[in-house]
């Protein structure tokens, strides 16, 4: 079968990647409205720090739904209808949140993001492994994953210019974000192309470790796919926690007023543009100084662990420069791990990516009861500083069980990159 997009100029392919990067952006523009608005809300409809928790335990569940359903949807639809439908969802859900006249409301719209939001995944990640080699695919996953900085750094800026003094004018500001994602629709349909993504693209090999019509349970059941649960378990819990609850935590915890949070919570996802970016360079200069492609993974994420580590020191320290300057490196750590966790999944299957990623989407979020007794820690406590120093020692965990549990097949240390 000839691949449609072999005939495409080969910057096509990253020209996309920085398209998925746009996707990511919008998403966590969507996801975010909401943490940069928690302290306005939670007055507002006047909730406990649980209540707000049971909120992120709601996305986060109904995200474990939505990645199993469309990641086993896009093994079995075009990627091209299913990513677009999904991003549409997920806006029109966002939009529909600033609408909302209650606690009850706000669980309803949040539930449906949760739902919606998770097909990104699946889809992105499938696009990836159809577009770039497996020595490429980190730094194509660190493209993919910085967007969700760049949304993450925009959405503080917006919601400054948009929020005044006014009761209620968090709502404008979900409205108009929930709007962007129309743009991209437009952008999709002009760039891909009927069967750009489609199986078997002739030009892009797959790793000599991997079997063509190996079976989904042959994955599933695999010692390398408990090894991938158990880190998208570990590193996405306490990436969500601290995603969740850093305005807070500076704003009800260090006493900042929500203009200087916001202005921080910008720079704070500068550093994890940083640090997604920066994993895919490391990755990619370990492998051209002679490391194998999984050794070199496996030393990005143990150092991006160590950064995220740092929120142990970052809680011990007064309200001042040195904090923030730790917590920008928290940040960088924090999700700088998640490209090369995308990286191990693409490796497992290339018929079922989509419903690997899927299930992978199940076990990130199974620990969402993890913001509920976060918010229960803050009420009894009256501080976030326990449970700030415990998530961020989460991707340290995570390392060691890949460290030790992870199998390489021989083949795939041997592979080398084109013109070698």
């Amino acid at each position: 079968m000839t691949d449609p997009a072999s005939n495409r100029a080969g910057s096509w392919r990253w020209w996309l990647c920085g398209l998925l990067l746009l996707a990511s952006a919008i998403n966590y523009m969507d996801r975010q409205t909401l943490a940069n608005a928690s302290v306005r809300i939670s007055t507002e409809f006047q909730l406990k720090q649980e209540q707000y928790g049971n909120l992120e335990l709601a996305f986060g569940w109904a995200f474990a739904v939505g990645s199993l359903f469309f990641g086993v949807l896009v093994d079995r639809i075009s990627v091209r209808w299913v990513y677009p439908t999904v991003l549409f969802l997920w806006s029109a859900t966002g939009f529909a949140t600033g609408l909302v006249e209650g606690y009850s409301g706000l669980l309803v719209c949040r539930t449906a993001l949760g739902l919606f939001e998770a097909g990104h995944w699946p889809c992105a990640v499938k696009a990836t492994q159809r577009l770039l080699e497996p020595k490429d695919r980190s730094m194509g996953n660190s493209v993919l994953q910085s967007g969700t900085s760049i949304g993450a750094i925009i959405t503080p800026l917006i919601m400054r210019a948009l929020m005044t003094e006014a009761p209620g004018s968090w709502r404008i500001a979900f409205q108009i974000i929930g709007a962007i994602g129309v743009l991209w629709l437009i952008l999709w349909f002009w760039l891909v192309r009927a069967g750009d993504l489609e199986p078997d693209p002739a030009n892009v090999p797959t790793s000599p470790s991997r079997v063509r019509g190996q079976s989904i349970w042959s994955v599933i059941l695999s010692r390398r796919m408990l090894v991938v649960i158990v880190v998208i378990a570990l590193i996405n819990t306490g990436w969500q926690i601290i995603r969740a609850w850093l305005p807070k935590f500076l704003m009800e915890g260090r006493g900042y007023s929500e203009s200087a949070a916001l202005y921080f919570n910008s720079l704070f996802y500068v550093a994890t543009d940083v640090g997604c970016i920066g994993a895919g360079v490391l990755t990619l200069w370990w492998h051209r100084k002679g490391m194998t492609v999984h050794g070199a993974r496996l030393f990005a994420f143990g150092f991006c662990a160590a950064l995220s580590a740092l929120t142990l020191l970052a809680v011990a320290l007064p309200k001042g420069w040195m904090m923030l300057g730790m917590l920008l490196l928290v940040g960088a750590g924090a999700l700088g791990v998640f490209p090369i966790y995308h990286a191990l999944t693409q490796d497992l299957s290339r018929e079922h990516q989509g419903t690997v990623t899927g299930i992978g989407g199940v076990a990130a979020w199974i620990l969402s009861p993890a913001q509920k007794y976060f918010g229960r820690l803050v009420d009894s406590t009256g501080s976030f500083d326990l449970g700030f120093a415990v998530v961020g020692c989460l991707p340290l965990l995570a390392f060691l069980v890949l460290w030790w549990l992870w199998e390489e097949p021989a083949s795939s240390n041997r592979y080398e990159p084109k013109g070698s």
